[in-house]
């Protein structure tokens, strides 16, 4: 009898009810677009990781060294609803066989606790899922030290999945990300900052089943830029790796510059917003997209009136979407923390509202008409054609080669102190001097340190590093200080 539990690990997948309320084409579509995310998100760990698309869920079964790895990729996929961790058992083809291996193997869960039995069954049988229930609750009932049955509130519930002679025993649940597949509902382009809500309606946009890129409007200098491109990375990286996506950075100063110039101070932040979507609108209609996307809720700042964005929406016919419109800060800032963003925006330099002065909260379709007369309009076209665009899946690489901060790879100076600027608890350990000093900590706890070492920045990738060695030369006119990447 061959089982999985020896080699390998077997998960099943459910998908997202909106998907199995679909027509026949469109969940077939769906279903396929799903499995072929997860053929190549998974791929990246090992060609022995197998997955089988059946019409109403998914399979993986992968060796148990990339149990881990697997079991995230799915939990972070969107379409997926729930992840289900099962035991495989093949040859079993009759009550007796079925009833001695679920006791075998989750007798001991059910010691001393009341239990149900839940069959889901699917093939030809000589018995329905209500006998095997019954059979296989009796038995463990007398095999074992459970108190007793418990149809309707249990202790535990011990769930079985029966097809043809495969028998399924479910150990673990996991809730997923719900949503579509990614590929399934179209291209956005997101109007990131990098702070919280541009990020989390972003991650609502992929989760959706958006294929989401990225554009951002540089008025912060290279640190701010490397910040939100390694932000980016990480939303692309957890969510959305299974489509390659694209970053493109609009130098926005000159704009700035001229909105100084031309544009009444009451009226700066509105035409900031109005130019930033008129920019993304070009850029958008050179990629074929159709919407754009910005993390405004209502009435959070002054230029998120409704009055205002109905000014700002009127620069362009692109579709705009909202999805934080009605939703509270502490809401987004929780559901930060929870995706893993929240200390990226919080260490993120927020440059939007710096020439707001005096700003009008209820602003006039007339004055605005006037204002954007004013403004010179081959600046921003310039800024367009400046614009940079890389795959994010670059980022990485693109982020080392144009990094300001030097880059020290072997600690050959008795000088040298590694700073370890990671979020998790764990240190790097090399053979000088090494601090543990996360990257939310480093702007008041760096000051602190003895100013006669030359410091080196740590994080695993080194983009997190750059950013705040960058941020510290430049802010903070500290000159000690530089990025440790390990060859």
């Amino acid at each position: 009898m061959e089982t999985s539990v020896a080699h390998t690990q077997k998960f099943i997948i459910k998908l997202f009810p909106e998907i199995m309320v679909k027509g026949a084409s469109a969940k077939r579509q769906m279903v396929g677009q799903l499995y072929n995310n997860l053929m190549s998100l998974l791929g990246r760990y090992s060609e022995e990781i197998k997955v089988r698309k059946f019409s109403d869920k998914i399979e993986v079964v992968t060796p148990l060294e990339f149990v881990v790895e697997v079991r995230q990729t799915l939990l972070d996929t969107p379409g997926i609803e729930q992840v289900l961790e099962a035991l495989q058992f093949d040859d079993m083809d009759s009550l007796e066989k079925i009833k001695t291996k679920v006791s075998e193997v989750m007798g001991h869960t059910i010691d001393h606790k009341t239990f149900v039995i839940r069959v889901k069954r699917s093939g030809k049988h000589a018995y329905n899922s209500t006998k095997i229930e019954q059979t296989v609750g009796g038995y463990m009932l007398a095999h074992t030290q459970a108190k007793k049955v418990d149809l309707h509130h249990p202790e535990v519930t011990i769930r079985l999945e029966l097809i043809n002679n495969q028998l399924n025993i479910i150990t673990t649940k996991y809730m997923g990300q719900g949503g579509f597949p990614i590929g399934t509902q179209g291209d956005i382009l997101s109007l990131m900052s990098g702070g919280f809500d541009s990020t989390i309606a972003s991650y609502l946009t992929m989760k959706r089943g958006l294929k989401t890129h990225f554009i951002f409007f540089n008025l912060g200098g290279i640190a701010h830029e490397i910040g939100v491109k390694q932000v980016a990375f990480y939303l692309w990286n957890k969510f959305g790796a299974s489509h390659r996506v694209k970053f493109i950075s609009v130098p926005f100063d000159d704009v700035v510059e001229e909105i100084f110039r031309s544009t009444h101070e009451s009226y700066m932040g509105v035409t900031l917003k109005r130019l930033m979507l008129l920019a993304a609108e070009k850029v958008a209609n050179e990629m074929e997209i159709d919407a754009l996307l910005t993390g405004e809720s209502v009435a959070q700042v002054s230029s998120q009136t409704l009055r205002n964005l109905a000014l700002i929406d009127q620069v362009t016919n692109k579709l705009i979407l909202r999805p934080l419109a009605t939703m509270n800060k502490p809401d987004i800032m929780h559901m930060a923390a929870q995706i893993g963003t929240k200390s990226f925006a919080e260490s993120m330099p927020e440059y939007c509202g710096v020439i707001s002065k005096n700003p009008i909260t209820h602003g006039s379709y007339k004055r605005m008409e006037r204002e954007a007369k004013r403004f010179n309009y081959d600046v921003l076209e310039k800024a367009v054609e400046n614009s940079k665009s890389i795959y994010v899946d670059e980022i990485i690489d693109n982020v080392t080669e144009t990094a300001a901060v030097e880059v020290i790879n072997t600690l050959d100076d008795e000088n040298y102190v590694v700073i370890d600027i990671r979020a998790e608890e764990a240190c790097i350990d090399t053979k000088v001097p090494t601090l543990k000093i996360p990257f939310h900590k480093l702007k008041s706890e760096f000051k602190k340190l003895p100013q006669d070492k030359e410091y080196l920045l740590y994080c695993e990738k080194g983009i997190m590093s750059q950013l705040h060695a960058q941020y510290l030369r430049d802010a903070e006119e500290i000159t000690n200080v530089r990025v440790y990447r390990p060859e």
